[in-house]
């Protein structure tokens, strides 16, 4: 069944990564790099009113681009922790797809190995989480796991420290994210799971200075993710 990505990035992000079908292209604007791109990829590129563009997205900020696309590539677990050194996002029940968009934006900014999901009451990749990510969602693995906790056992089971982000716990700059690991946060409603924290390794905070006592899950992603990234060194993986 066709999706839609809508968006400049995300259409050139599509067709530059080539994991997923691209089945056609349309265009108000005559871009020159996505009639490139799509050339390149021999999809053909539809040039038709904004309007047309604009019902496609179906009122998401589309600047005059969409396509029609296959279905989203998720990757298998085995997939996202193998490899040297793993660093692993982790998401526990984040149902906004802007904010799933914006945590794979972060996990491919810091060459994270990848970002697990569950399967239920959860945000999948939708157009909306497509645009967030600002095409970074086609080049990060995301696996989507039917249990959880069973996710977090394995991925100790494959040597990686698992630690939840959590209101008080160790001051995440002064724990030690150099090997393999993964990160869990939760929805800023709820937190982590229980059962999900309770397999983890420990808890890692990161500590509010002002009035509000949290941040968005993506930015606190965005931060750990680049912690652990610094503490490796800059090497793209």
């Amino acid at each position: 069944m066709a999706e839609v990505v809508y968006g400049v990035r995300p259409v050139i992000e599509v067709l530059r990564s080539r994991r997923r079908a691209v089945h056609e292209v349309l265009d108000s604007t005559g871009n020159r790099e996505v009639e490139r791109l799509a050339a390149d990829a021999g999809v053909g590129v539809r040039r038709v009113p904004r309007g047309r563009v604009a019902r496609l997205a179906g009122g998401g900020a589309h600047q005059g681009v969409a396509a029609r696309v296959g279905p989203y590539p998720y990757a298998a677990l085995e997939d996202v922790l193998g490899g040297e050194n793993p660093l692993v996002a982790v998401l526990d029940g984040v149902t906004d797809p802007r904010n799933l968009g914006a945590v794979l934006r972060a996990a491919d900014g810091a060459a994270a190995s990848g970002v697990v999901v569950p399967k239920d009451r959860a945000a999948g990749v939708t157009p909306a989480a497509v645009k967030a990510s600002a095409g970074a969602s086609e080049h990060v693995r995301l696996a989507r796991v039917t249990n959880l906790r069973r996710a977090v056992d394995r991925m100790k089971e494959e040597g990686l420290w698992v630690y939840a982000a959590e209101p008080g716990g160790e001051n995440y700059a002064e724990a030690d994210l150099s090997g393999p690991v993964a990160l869990v946060l939760g929805s800023e409603g709820r937190g982590v799971r229980r059962l999900v924290r309770e397999g983890c390794d420990g808890v890692l905070s990161i500590p509010m200075l002002g009035a509000v006592s949290s941040l968005n899950v993506s930015v606190a992603a965005a931060i750990l993710l680049y912690e652990a990234r610094r503490q490796r060194g800059w090497r793209s993986t």
